[in-house]
């Protein structure tokens, strides 16, 4: 179905017309008309199938500019994932004058999120446990909301969230819009929709039995003692430009991470109890290509969603099989091909067939054998050749990507822009990359320079 189909407001239509976007995914056809129309809806979808569109552009759609007051309330799991809700929401909403959209999340400070709510918003997108905090301190103004979005249901639920979530409910006007999606649909879920919904309409995007067609699946089997010199191998010989290495453990997050860097390999961790700045650099670092490979636990890598990730990699096999599909469902996206190894040990067998059954076709056993040996000259094949340089300002203070690269390129700077990556902008933080053997004198530059009229901090981030 053609977007121009679905009503949207003129606003809408040019942005999607400027980003190319011009069929509606099979989830975005069938919902938009039900939020459209101000009807609850329970949206059954995998991660990458346009859930986030497909309720942004209804609800950019039906904010009133006019009034800046909290109309609509996302929830979502984890504070990677608002980042990701609210940046789709300012993307697609860039041609709406005014719009603001805040996030409220844990592990930022609250109080700029407090002086933000006091100026007024339009939107806000933010996790169960800050909501409910601000809704405590008479902080968060319900009262004009139409609608409320509950993105990743089922994981909220998993996660604890599910009084957070009846609480959030409950404080909200009851003529609202409530508007739930969720990759499953358990128990669980369905009680949440029955205690909350009027009379929903059930949307569920069925899939092909097992994995995408578009991911190529190999299992290598190898004594747990080998696994780590069998991941650098994989890596060296599939050569991915990023990749996700998912493990069960903590300690083995630390381990991994460590060795692969030893191996000359760019590599980082994610753990849970990081502290969410550090975690913050590692996923800017990763976005942009400073890390190559990013070693996680299932827990710390709730919310990542990266761009054009070439492969997922089961270092340790999850204990559920739809935990296996969720993993390497971030790979292979947008048309492009992806790759999901696994690395078996002798005791994952009974594992593997509970996975087959669920996928409904065998995993590809691959040899080890077969792949080329490691010799020292495969060394450095998977550093980086780019650097991270943060920048104290963000988007609270009118940062732009335009800025940084002018700074960089201008007569001060003196950088080619080919030298430049890819710019991130936070709230108020900057990431950009920067090629590697030019990092020291973008460092010079920058803080002996200016970035928008003004002096900035500008640290290194390694």
């Amino acid at each position: 179905m053609d977007f121009s189909a679905l009503s949207l407001s003129p606003p809408l239509l040019q942005v999607l017309g400027e980003l190319k976007f011009q069929s509606a995914t099979p989830i975005q056809a069938q919902t938009i008309p039900v939020l459209l129309a101000g009807r609850d809806l329970v949206g059954q979808a995998k991660t990458g199938s346009g859930k986030t569109a497909a309720f942004a552009l209804p609800l950019l759609h039906r904010t009133r500019l006019d009034r800046r007051r909290l109309q609509g309330l996302v929830l979502c799991p984890t504070r990677e994932l608002c980042a990701q809700v609210a940046g789709e929401l300012r993307r697609l909403g860039r041609r709406l004058p005014g719009l603001q959209v805040l996030v409220l999340a844990g592990g930022q400070p609250l109080r700029p999120q407090l002086e933000a709510l006091e100026k007024g918003a339009h939107l806000a997108v933010g996790t169960p446990g800050r909501v409910l905090d601000l809704l405590q301190r008479e902080a968060l103004d319900t009262r004009q909301l139409a609608t409320v979005v509950l993105d990743e249901a089922d994981r909220m639920l998993d996660m604890g969230f599910r009084e957070d979530m009846e609480r959030i409910l409950g404080a909200t006007p009851p003529t609202r819009q409530t508007v739930l999606f969720s990759a499953t649909f358990p128990d669980t879920i369905e009680a949440l929709s029955r205690s909350f919904q009027k009379e929903p309409t059930r949307v569920t995007v069925e899939e092909a039995p097992g994995a995408a067609p578009d991911i190529q699946q190999l299992a290598y089997t190898c004594l747990p003692e080998d696994k780590p010199a069998l991941l650098s191998r994989l890596l060296r010989h599939h050569q991915p430009g990023s990749a996700l290495v998912f493990c069960n453990l903590k300690v083995t997050v630390a381990e991994l991470s460590r060795a692969l860097r030893e191996a000359g390999v760019s590599a980082d961790g994610l753990q849970g109890d990081m502290e969410q700045g550090e975690r913050d650099q590692v996923m800017a670092r990763f976005r942009n290509h400073s890390i190559r490979v990013l070693v996680a636990t299932d827990v710390a890598g709730r919310g990542i969603d990266v761009e054009a990730l070439d492969a997922v990699v089961n270092f340790d096999l999850p204990a559920q099989p739809e935990a296996y599909v969720h993993r390497i469902g971030r790979t292979g996206r947008a048309g492009r091909r992806g790759l999901a190894l696994s690395l078996l040990t002798p005791k994952d067998e009974r594992r593997v067939e509970e996975l087959e059954r669920v996928l409904g076709t065998p995993l590809e056993r691959a040899r080890v054998e077969a792949l080329p040996a490691e010799g020292a000259s495969a060394r450095g094949a998977l550093a980086s050749p780019w650097e991270t340089l943060c920048i104290g300002a963000g988007r609270k203070d009118k940062m732009r990507p335009g800025d940084i690269l002018g700074a960089l390129t201008g007569e001060a700077g003196g950088l080619d822009a080919s030298h430049v990556g890819k710019i991130e902008i936070q709230d108020r933080l900057s990431y950009v990359a920067v090629s590697q053997g030019l990092v020291r004198v973008a460092l010079q530059r920058l803080r002996d320079g200016r970035i928008k009229g003004r002096k900035q901090r500008v640290d290194w981030v390694r």
